[in-house]
């Protein structure tokens, strides 16, 4: 709750020339996946982003005010819950992931690593090695936070073996989401941000659009899926309070350009990204451009059909 809160406040003072100085609701809009510890991240966010000022402070001991988090049914949420589910072709397209050659190689280094789990887990190397399944990934998320906060580790779980891990945890979000056929799972996966992303910028070009921010409380696999959708992923698990910022700009010629940001290291600033292909900042016709063949127009058609469009990772 600390990072995200101090994550707003980070915002805050990173758009304070640009965002007003109070809460406005028509100049900001924040989903979030329907996880109670999402929607938290969202209103503990807000409240470093927006804290009460004048009129808006209505209990002088609470430095704190409502604001809306919006959110979709699980069910229903194909934007922002990653991976997807009720998509057979992208279930179809994890299946070729794992028994791909390109995922075997990249997996077997860590087959030392997998047996030491199964020893200590109650998972068989067979459960743990299907990494699109979350049981290694849970496993060492589980071990972080008690290291986070101070708790003794099982004796197996040494620095070395929890280096190994965090590795296969990342493994185990380049597999979900790249690896083998990357553009496809994009199309069905962080493809669908992209594409919300890209027609939230270009409705803030229109003039009567008031928004100024809007914001997506989700998951380390939502931003490894839209990282990747985008080709610009590190091959790093996200960490805790990880954010990815777009930003629009209108150059002097009028034109608009995108620049995006990557903060995951509270103590430093972001670090700015290059969409492939264009230049930092780039130009918004050819962003939208290059981001259109993850784009898909019909979800649902496309998920219950796979299509063969990348034959290579």
């Amino acid at each position: 709750m600390q990072q995200q809160y101090e994550l707003g406040q980070y915002t805050r003072k990173r758009y304070s020339n640009f965002l007003n100085a109070t809460y406005n609701r028509h100049e900001i809009f924040v989903q979030s996946t329907d996880y109670d510890r999402t929607i938290m991240s969202a209103q503990v966010y807000l409240a470093g982003l927006f804290p009460p000022v004048g009129n808006q402070i209505w209990n002088p001991q609470i430095l704190w005010q409502p604001i809306p988090v919006h959110i979709v049914p699980l069910s229903e949420d194909h934007m922002l819950h990653f991976p997807s589910p009720n998509c057979p072709c992208f279930d179809e397209l994890q299946n070729e992931t794992q028994a791909s050659w390109q995922f075997q190689n990249k997996l077997q280094p860590y087959m030392g690593v997998l047996k030491t789990m199964a020893a200590n887990t109650g998972y068989d190397v067979d459960t743990l090695k299907q990494l699109n399944k979350f049981k290694a990934w849970n496993t060492y998320d589980t071990l972080l936070c008690e290291s986070i906060h101070n708790y003794t580790l099982p004796e197996w779980a040494s620095r070395d073996v929890m280096k190994k891990m965090k590795e296969l945890a990342a493994l185990s979000l380049q597999s979900i989401f790249g690896i083998y056929k990357t553009k496809d799972k994009s199309r069905l996966q962080g493809g669908v941000l992209v594409n919300a992303i890209l027609k939230s910028i270009k409705n803030a070009t229109q003039p009567s659009n008031k928004r100024k921010i809007q914001i997506f409380s989700a998951h380390d696999t939502t931003i490894g899926a839209l990282q990747m959708a985008l080709n610009i992923f590190n091959g790093k698990l996200p960490p805790y309070s990880a954010c990815q910022f777009f930003e629009l700009y209108q150059e002097n010629s009028g034109h608009y350009s995108i620049e995006m940001y990557y903060r995951n290291d509270s103590l430093t600033d972001p670090y700015p990204l290059r969409l492939p292909g264009c230049t930092s900042p780039c130009p918004l016709e050819k962003f939208a451009k290059l981001v259109s063949p993850v784009i898909v127009e019909d979800w649902s058609k496309e998920c219950g059909k796979c299509q063969v469009r990348d034959s290579q990772g």
